[in-house]
């Protein structure tokens, strides 16, 4: 199976106005910006889309929106997870998969199943999706950590193709490529850890920052597969303090600020998040000022 999942993907937030309404003209501009940015894939409606707070009816919408302005066939990941197996399945059964790769599907937050919970929880999703399927692993947000050999069991299911770990476990990240098949993808979930975790057999991240810095993040990557570890290095931290920032007030709130200072689209967020403080916005407008856009 050709492998679209490789390079730099980008977790695209959502665009919305101040009413809380989706920005349309916004994402366009975004996926314009990320398309000509040259990233290889984009991922909607994750954590960064703020899926959490979009309906069913929204997510369908933006990927219909996205489908529909992607003039250079973009392979497309649809977020489609959560801690409700049964919703889920119904979700799939009334998603029309055209023009969709894969989808993300974040491993169930609040209910804290056991390792065997998870295994039979993606298994059955990966029974009933008739696209390819890659787990999101982030105990920050999801309160459970998809260990390693959990992941290693999911991996021998073949409609289940590779895995966004933002464990920051770097043994983890190890163990995995080290225990699955080659076909597997190990995807950083975490832009600073794109570069180690390519030195350990990943094929590359989903990324945040790759919403304003789609050619930084693409220069990572080749810079890395030619060989060019130091200017790949050189890259990465340039970004290492507004990194550190986009987290500050919780994502996405500052990509969106970020995103609002390059003329992309709106800072809006929904509830329970809020838009960037006064002192966050001077922070973030301080780097950017230092930065070396190269677009």
């Amino acid at each position: 199976m050709e492998n679209k999942f490789q390079g730099v993907g980008v977790a695209l937030a959502t665009p919305f106005e101040k009413d809380g309404s989706i920005d349309f003209i916004g994402l366009e501009h975004l996926l314009d910006y990320t398309s000509k940015g040259g990233v290889d894939y984009w991922v909607l409606c994750g954590t960064t889309g703020e899926s959490a707070t979009l309906s069913n009816d929204e997510k369908i919408d933006i990927l219909e929106f996205a489908k529909e302005n992607n003039p250079g066939n973009i392979p497309i990941v649809f977020g489609m997870g959560g801690n409700n197996t049964s919703q889920i399945l119904k979700n799939i059964a009334a998603t029309d998969f055209s023009g969709v790769d894969a989808i993300l599907s974040v491993s169930p937050y609040y209910n804290k199943p056991s390792q065997s919970g998870l295994v039979k929880h993606y298994q059955t999703i990966a029974d009933n999706c008739p696209v390819p399927i890659i787990l999101y692993n982030v105990p920050g947000r999801t309160a459970s950590n998809l260990l390693w050999e959990t992941t290693v069991t999911l991996s021998k299911h073949t409609n289940i193709v590779g895995v966004k770990e933002a464990s920051g476990n770097l043994e983890q990240c190890m163990r995995i490529y080290n225990s699955t098949d080659d076909g597997f993808c190990l995807i950083s979930g975490d832009d600073l850890l794109t570069l180690p975790i390519l030195s350990l057999g990943g094929v590359g991240v989903i990324s945040v920052l790759a919403n304003a810095f789609p050619i930084h993040f693409k220069n990572i990557v080749s810079n890395f597969k030619s060989g060019k570890i130091d200017v790949a290095r050189e890259t990465i931290f340039e970004l290492l303090d507004l990194n550190t920032l986009m987290y500050k007030e919780s994502n996405p709130v500052g990509i969106k600020e970020v995103l609002r200072q390059l003329d992309i689209c709106k800072n809006h967020v929904r509830l329970p998040l809020v838009t960037a403080s006064e002192s966050l916005i001077n922070e973030i407008n301080l780097i950017m000022g230092s930065l070396n856009m190269r677009m």
